[in-house]
């Protein structure tokens, strides 16, 4: 797949169907992978395709000017039928290079369960639903389910839904199971009391340092001017108190409401490991409860924020 990746990309810009590539190359750190955007053919052989392409690439494509070939796993695929629905960008523009995706391994959680360093680790692979771990000329085996990241627990679309070249086999949605244990902190969560909940986010929100990684990070935040920087009037201090932060990230998950295609890009960014999925995962889950949308599954559709049906929720506005 990867060799076909390469080759595709290449082929593109040889012929003149893309100004650029926007795809994964090595990163500088171990087990790594950084988002590669060239317009170089050459560049085109450092493109790969591992178990730790965690970038949602689409993010960049808002500002990428010409016309561009991408390489998309399932959520990131809806998140440019998102951007598509809100007219961010033309279809036109895109050539899309879809990767079937069996889920991405979590660095952190593979680094508690051997209780080392990723730099003290000789090797990570995957055969089938296990994880081989080496150390130290040690090998030990985890089941996959202990090592991806939440969100790919419970994937629903892990084959991308909009693309021109398919690059491998269409992979199933996650299991029962796996979406269970994708949801197993949130539903933690949602098992305490409002005072407990208050509690703890009062606590996780106290350690925010308001870097706006979460916010930069995610392709449906493409507002040019958020309303954090709006000064009349201001909606919170500049100062990252608790109290801001909290209603920052509150009015974010409100403002993506029905574009979050819960790819954990915002908590994966978090420097200080503010569990954020907690939050843009429910208010998915109340999108799809309520009004039976979920984000990128169809281009020609309206947005969700854009079109009134009848039988919404909410007798107030009939």
């Amino acid at each position: 797949m990867e060799q076909k990746l390469r080759s595709e990309a290449k082929s593109l810009l040889e012929q003149g169907k893309v100004d650029y590539i926007i795809g994964f190359e090595p990163g500088s750190l171990k087990f790594t992978t950084t988002p590669l955007i060239t317009n170089d053919r050459g560049d085109t052989s450092r493109l790969v395709i591992t178990p730790f392409i965690v970038n949602n690439l689409s993010v960049y494509l808002t500002e990428v000017k010409g016309r561009v070939g991408i390489v998309v796993k399932g959520c990131d695929s809806r998140s440019i039928v998102s951007l598509l629905q809100d007219n961010k960008i033309a279809r036109e523009d895109i050539v899309i290079l879809g990767i079937p995706c069996h889920g991405l391994i979590d660095l952190s959680k593979v680094e508690q369960l051997v209780d080392k360093d990723r730099d003290e680790i000789d090797d990570i692979s995957r055969d089938g639903d296990r994880v081989m771990v080496t150390v130290g000329g040690n090998k030990k085996e985890f089941p996959i389910s202990e090592t991806l990241f939440d969100n790919c627990l419970g994937c629903e679309l892990p084959t991308p839904q909009e693309y021109d070249i398919l690059l491998g086999e269409p992979t199933s949605p996650a299991s029962d199971e796996g979406r269970v244990a994708s949801q197993e902190e949130i539903n933690r969560l949602k098992d305490t009391t409002p005072e407990q909940r208050w509690e703890f986010w009062s606590n996780e929100f106290d350690r925010c340092i308001r870097c706006y990684a979460c916010r930069n990070i995610c392709p449906a935040c493409f507002c040019e001017r958020c309303f954090v920087e709006e000064t009349e009037p201001p909606w919170v201090l500049p100062v990252p108190r608790w109290q801001d932060n909290l209603v920052f990230q509150v009015m974010r998950n409100i403002h993506v409401a029905g574009r979050c295609t819960d790819c954990g890009e915002c908590e994966r960014a978090c420097p200080v490991n503010i569990p954020l999925r907690r939050l843009s995962r429910e208010m998915y889950d109340i999108v799809d409860e309520l009004f039976h949308y979920k984000a990128g599954m169809d281009k020609d559709a309206s947005p969700f924020l854009a079109a009134y049906e009848a039988t919404d929720t909410g007798d107030f506005i009939r």
